[in-house]
């Protein structure tokens, strides 16, 4: 007879491959057709709302492993929360205006912007954007992302904006608002003013020069032929020189060389000789900067005075301690200018070229006029020493040049008249990791006024009117009104396609003269003010998306954002309504490979997220980002993606072992009371009441590392070693409807219930391939259900503290057994006969558990006898004969005539089938 035949072997159509590139797409299709979204809405409503909200991205390309990151993030945050008794909403939302979709616009479409209407280019703009937010929501949705696709949120929709124009209507109203001439950030090759958010500092190699500035006006201090030297790293500035700064409380020397006297700083003269190669040859005089403040120079080549000012933001890091001073392309050197009367002369256009104003360098590009300065200076004796430096510069984040400080008119919004109630507002927030309330608060308490005007065309515009009469600026109620409900009828493009005739409200007038003629801004707002925006304009928007509300509990995006998002959602919030938009900010890390490289095109080291998702399947991609610490950096590479799907199949073939042993049971009439239960199946339960804790701390805390850890440890040793090793004897040989076998059944349908639920947030197409496998009555779909709570009566500490005394000695077993192995005493552990000399409470222990010994231990036989010292092991042949059936050893083995081959058990169970 084939006893093979009479086990209760695993069956089941689950299977034991993932195939997830092809399965994936099958179970996105059944989500579409239930409307899963909708269905998940329907069984939450009336529970307390938890919004995250959704930080958009910008629509213009495929997406890339930061967006993987992020979306998967959020994704899992959100259905957990669906599943622990919150309505939570997902309105995902894309960045459509600004920079990066117009950049990508004109390469990608061709288009030159001087040479078509502005309304037809920012209908190119509209149309790209909208393509690559319909490209990126196949893609998210093809990550498992749960969301309501069919209603998202872009900043480009007539509601959006018309929120938008409200928004700066009542910041204007409150004083916040306003025009100004100061140096910004600017990008030559954008031709547009940056925001700070806009801004990424990087390596750059500059030219570093030391220049004689001659004394025209010595005021007794400094003699005719002295000279003061500067040090800039901007030649290109030079031209907009007014003056030089000192610091008043550092002390100066005026040193003799052989290129004349020349004024440094004292702590400086040292390094100031060694780089440009003179030498002291006594020193003529000292003084304090404050003394020497009124002095005049001669500008080396224009036609001006250069009169020697202090300001403490002087240091002696480098240079001379003598500082150029140009208020046309510095902060600081406009503060102190300011200060000093000084005009602001700028003689630089927007595309990077010399103006007039820069008398003999007029028409270069100023990356040329570095060079044609220095020889200038060169030929005219009034360089010292040129070289090079590389150091830290501020780029543009779109094109990755290099930007200049230049002063133009710009439109800002004054940071200090709300700046203490934003400080007290991020106080009021959880900043998870908590370093990031630092971050913000000292970004916010340091910065300066938010520039917030773009001299580009797409984007939304600023809703200002100037009288053609007067020039006066006009913003009030009635404008921005008027506006905002012709935005929200007709879109922002009514503002390029009509005259300013046809925009300005029905009899306005202005207010200084009464002339009733107006021309319209042509600036439009910095992107950051769109997206800062979009708390009012998708979360209080009840007649758009009704099932949000205002503040939302959680924004979710890279630490960069602090900078960006965070800050400037958080500033107009704060501006408009007092209080911080969000309850709570969680943030992730950067991307690098498995040597902590940043990601990048030119080290070749970049993860596709659709490519992974060909090859091996949206949930590897999910249990990625599950697994990292996200709150560093976060690392992936093929080789940590490989790691993750072995880590998959150890949790699927977890899986399909525990619904193989389910293929009799119905719980409706199989289930056994946990009374009546074995202690090893009352020890799996408590293990699994300890995992549902440690997992549901983990989704609470957002830490899914823990929960990943947390699973796949579970699975691979409370489980697959012990749980699974022990059990299977039990499982396979005993009578199919015994009430241990149906116990160990009980055990492994409530541990896959429970574990299908707990993986459902991170591995969601697998969990939804599971749940069609499980028996009983249940939801269509997994996300349907809620999470595992803890049965506090499955928490027996005696019990379990019993069980961990016998898994340790069960360990030292396991080594004897493998020893024995080695020597050939033993070939299966079944084969052995194992004797413990064991003492004191290790012995009366496991006495109590005699019986269960051999199981435990999956051996044939165990002995037990009384020592004095440590637990001893003894491993040696079993006696008796092998039980065909069962394999296990017995001295009783071949007593039952019609079975010789099999042990009583086996006969007796074979008999009753």
């Amino acid at each position: 007879m084939d006893y093979s035949k009479t086990l209760n072997m695993i069956k089941t159509d689950f299977p034991m491959r993932g195939n997830l590139p092809q399965r994936e797409p099958e179970i996105l299709r059944f989500w579409e057709e239930m409307d899963i979204y909708r269905q998940v809405q329907q069984k939450n409503q009336g529970r307390p709302k938890f919004i995250l909200h959704d930080g958009p991205p910008y629509a213009n390309g495929d997406i890339h492993l930061g967006h993987t990151l992020n979306k998967v993030l959020k994704d899992i945050i959100v259905k957990y929360k669906s599943m622990t008794g919150y309505d939570a909403p997902y309105v995902p939302g894309w960045d459509t205006h600004g920079l990066p979709i117009e950049q990508r616009a004109i390469k990608d479409l061709g288009l030159n912007r001087k040479a078509v209407s502005p309304v037809e280019f920012r209908q190119r703009c509209a149309e790209y954007a909208r393509k690559y937010a319909g490209v990126q929501k196949e893609q998210f949705k093809r990550l498992g992302v749960r969301g309501d696709w069919e209603n998202p949120y872009l900043t480009l929709m007539p509601h959006f904006e018309a929120k938008q124009i409200e928004i700066f209507g009542e910041m204007a109203k409150r004083g916040y608002i306003y025009k100004g001439l100061k140096p910004v950030y600017w990008c030559a090759s954008c031709e547009t003013a940056l925001a700070e958010a806009e801004v990424e500092y990087n390596d750059k190699t500059s030219h570093s020069i030391y220049v004689r500035f001659p004394v025209q006006d010595g005021k007794g201090k400094l003699p005719q032929e002295a000279g003061v030297v500067i040090w800039t790293t901007t030649p290109w500035t030079l031209p907009a020189n007014l003056a030089i700064c000192l610091h008043p409380d550092f002390d100066y020397v005026l040193v003799q060389t052989e290129k004349g006297q020349l004024l440094v700083a004292r702590e400086l003269l040292k390094q100031f000789l060694e780089a440009t190669g003179l030498t002291e040859q006594g020193i003529v005089a000292r003084f304090k900067g404050q003394e020497l403040e009124g002095v005049v120079c001669r500008h080396p080549f224009m036609d001006r005075e250069s009169p020697l000012i202090l300001g403490d933001h002087v240091t002696l890091e480098a240079g001379t301690g003598a500082v150029h001073t140009a208020p046309g392309h510095g902060a600081e050197d406009f503060e102190v200018g300011q200060k000093y009367g000084l005009p602001v002369v700028n003689p630089v256009d927007d595309s990077g070229y010399f103006t007039q104003e820069a008398g003999p360098f007029a028409g270069l590009h100023i990356n040329d006029g570095n060079l044609k300065v220095i020889q200038w200076l060169d030929e005219h004796g009034y360089l010292l020493k040129s070289g090079r430096i590389s150091h830290q510069y501020p780029h543009c984040w779109r094109c990755k040049n290099p930007i200049v400080f230049r002063a133009t008119e710009q439109w800002f919004a004054s940071i200090d008249g709300f700046r203490q109630q934003a400080l007290k507002a991020i106080d009021e927030v959880q900043w998870i990791p908590a370093w990031g309330r630092d971050r913000i608060y000292n970004m916010v308490a340091e910065r300066g006024d938010w520039c917030i005007s773009r001299q580009r065309l797409w984007g939304v515009p600023i809703p200002i009117f100037y009288c053609e009469q007067c020039g006066q600026e006009i913003i009030n109620d009635q404008t921005i009104k008027h506006i905002k409900n012709l935005f929200k009828e007709h879109g922002s493009d009514i503002w390029f396609a009509r005259e300013t005739a046809e925009l300005v409200p029905p009899g306005l007038t202005c207010p200084r003269c009464g002339h009733d003629r107006f021309r319209k801004e042509t600036d439009i707002m910095d992107v950051w003010f769109d997206s800062g925006s979009s708390h009012a304009a998708v979360c209080d928007q009840p007649e758009y998306w009704p099932e949000l509300s205002w503040p939302a509990d959680l924004y979710l995006e890279g630490s960069d954002q602090h900078r960006g998002w965070f800050n400037s959602s958080l500033l107009t919030a704060v501006a408009t309504r007092g209080q911080a938009p969000y309850r709570a900010v969680l943030t992730h890390g950067f991307l690098v490979d498995e040597k902590g490289r940043k990601m990048s095109k030119s080290l070749g080291n970049g993860v596709d997220p659709l490519e992974v998702i060909n090859q091996m399947g949206a949930d590897i991609l999910r249990l990625w980002v599950a697994s990292a610490d996200y709150r560093s950096d976060v690392a992936a590479s093929p080789n940590i993606l490989k790691q993750i799907a072995e880590a998959y199949k150890k949790i699927r073939n977890t899986c399909r072992y525990l619904l193989g042993n389910l293929y009799d049971f119905n719980p409706a009439t199989d289930l056994v009371d946990y009374d009546e239960m074995p202690e090893l199946d009352k020890w799996a339960l408590y293990r699994l009441q300890r995992l549902i804790e440690r997992v549901r701390a983990g989704y609470e805390n957002y830490e899914f590392h823990i929960v990943y850890h947390a699973i796949h440890n579970f699975c691979a040793v409370d489980l697959s070693a012990i749980y699974f090793d022990i059990s299977k004897d039990r499982l396979y040989v005993s009578l199919p409807t015994s009430r241990e076998r149906r116990a160990a059944q009980t055990v492994m349908y409530y541990v896959i219930d429970a574990l299908v639920r707990l993986l459902a947030p991170v591995l969601a197409f697998t969990t939804e391939e599971i749940w069609r496998y499980l028996p009983g009555e249940r939801p269509r779909s997994v996300q349907l259900t809620d999470m595992p709570g803890v049965e506090q009566r499955y928490l027996d500490e005696a019990l379990a503290e019993r069980w961990e005394k016998l898994l340790e000695v069960r360990e030292k077993v396991t080594k004897a057994l493998e020893v024995a192995r080695q020597q050939k005493v033993i070939g299966h552990s079944l084969d052995a006969r194992v004797k413990l000399t064991a003492s004191g409470a290790e012995l009366e222990l496991l006495q109590q558990y005699l019986e269960q010994l051999a199981p435990i231990f999956i051996v044939s036989q165990v002995e037990l006898a009384s020592g004095t010292g440590e637990l001893e092991v003894e491993v040696t042949a079993a006696a008796g004969s092998k039980c065909e059936r069962c394999w296990i050893y017995s001295t009783e083995t071949g007593q039952d005539a019609e079975h010789p081959d099999l042990c009583p058990r086996c006969a007796a169970v074979i008999k009753q089938l």
